[in-house]
């Protein structure tokens, strides 16, 4: 970017300055606005939300068979909530700040067949595009099981047909795992911040990896293009796919549930706060877009980034989306949140969800890695790096002067004391145990 250029944009947004310097930052979006006036400008809407979770329900029958670790859940793949007292404890004295509230880990990070929260968007994908080939060639009508999916008979016609996609590990293991499942032949596309055991674990399903030297942008250019010299290859855009953000909106009733089993209460008086990982943006715009249109002006998401690659919150606070990326201001992109290593957001996701996203933050990777090991001690929990970036967003929501202006001008001042917050915990189940210990040692060296 010219010098000229970015000056200007410096003086529109003095905060680049620190992101420039790899500061760990919490920006509050200044184009934020009421629900209903927001949601008039989206295409997509709740019957489409509704559409997505209908189709998971059909599609039931057959997960519980070929996975049977869903059979508890009926072939449904969701994950825990749990309280986290000792971790909250831990917490609040490691950044000074007290909660005095409720604080909950959502654990995509423990989501059946893949491990990540990209077993929802990706699997949902995979299994429309199934059911599309499957009722276009009538191997399957209304009201039919869809276990029928598990025999030779569908896994050969599926045989027919691959699946690609460019991914930086947690997408491609999900598509991966279940096009595989099905009888697809997949390619997936990796960066070279992908992790080596997660393309281990894809050859072994089968799927046929191809790696690059270069980034996630590049992985995704090299799979478009592959699938269009192909008309029987379906392409997984991670930047602009309507059905991977359908299929992570479906989380949001799944939330709604577990806070009323909870008897946590979300209304006008007891808000609720979300803090989401962001990579390219189609997983936490997804549930975003999910939770606004059940909990409306009630909820309050934020989105978390590594410091080397803040692309969202360049992308919606310059106005320039996807026509930027982190290299224009001098970031690296380097990171060892891996899922996270994104140059460029999703334009798809930073037009869609402009004015719903309350805010984003920022988080340096020795602090993912602090955090890492404080939750392994306090909870026996394991997260890999990416998984961690939301944890401290209640802390810094609490202590920011930016995020105090926020809680003042949304009139939050004294419900602070009524609200929940939500941690999303996005991957970390598959980790390799050697990579695990390699992770916790680095963590309590920091401590």
């Amino acid at each position: 970017m010219e010098n000229k250029n970015l000056e200007k944009l410096i003086n529109k947004s003095p905060i680049l300055k620190n992101i420039i310097s790899q500061e760990e930052v919490f920006w509050i979006n200044p184009f934020y606005t009421f629900f209903e006036s927001a949601n008039k400008k989206i295409s997509l809407n709740k019957n489409d939300i509704k559409d997505a979770q209908q189709r998971l329900i059909r599609f039931a029958p057959y997960i519980s068979k070929v996975f049977p670790e869903t059979s508890k859940t009926k072939g449904i793949i969701e994950s825990p909530i749990i309280k986290i007292p000792k971790l909250q404890t831990n917490l609040e004295k490691n950044f000074g700040t007290n909660i005095n509230a409720n604080l909950l880990l959502k654990c995509d990070s423990h989501l059946a067949v893949s491990g990540s929260i990209k077993a929802r968007g990706g699997i949902y994908e995979v299994l429309k595009h199934a059911e599309k080939l499957a009722l276009e060639n009538k191997m399957i009508g209304p009201e039919m099981d869809y276990s029928v999916f598990d025999s030779k008979n569908f896994k050969n016609f599926f045989s027919n047909y691959s699946i690609a996609v460019g991914s930086t590990g947690n997408l491609g293991l999900s598509i991966g795992i279940m096009g595989a499942r099905l009888g697809f032949k997949v390619y997936v596309h990796m960066s070279s911040d992908a992790k080596q055991w997660k393309k281990d674990l894809l050859k072994t399903k089968g799927v046929e990896v191809i790696e690059y030297e270069s980034d996630y942008g590049k992985a995704v250019e090299e799979g478009r293009k592959q699938a269009q010299l192909n008309p029987k290859m379906h392409f997984v855009d991670d930047e602009n796919s309507k059905d991977l953000f359908l299929g992570y909106a479906v989380a949001a009733s799944g939330l709604e549930k577990q806070l009323d089993e909870l008897n946590i209460k979300i209304d006008e008086n007891h808000p609720l706060f979300v803090y989401l990982p962001c990579g390219v943006g189609g997983g936490p715009g997804g549930i975003t877009f999910g939770l606004k249109q059940i909990f409306k002006d009630n909820v309050h998401c934020f989105f978390a980034e590594p410091v080397s690659s803040p692309c969202m919150l360049l992308g919606i606070m310059t106005g320039l989306h996807n026509k930027i990326n982190v290299y224009d201001f001098g970031l690296n992109n380097k990171t060892e949140a891996d899922g996270l290593a994104v140059a460029s957001p999703s334009a798809f996701v930073g037009k869609t969800l402009k004015e719903l996203i309350s805010g984003v933050f920022t988080v340096k990777d020795h602090n993912l890695f602090k955090l890492l090991a404080i939750t392994k001690d306090s909870e026996n929990l394991f997260l890999e790096p990416s998984a961690l970036a939301g944890m401290p967003g209640p802390f810094r929501l609490l202590s920011s002067d930016s995020a105090k202006t926020y809680i003042k001008n949304q009139n939050l001042e004294n419900k602070m004391k009524n609200s929940t917050h939500v941690i999303w915990a996005t991957g970390g189940s598959m980790v390799p145990d050697d990579v695990i210990k390699k992770y916790y040692n680095k963590g309590r060296l920091l401590m």
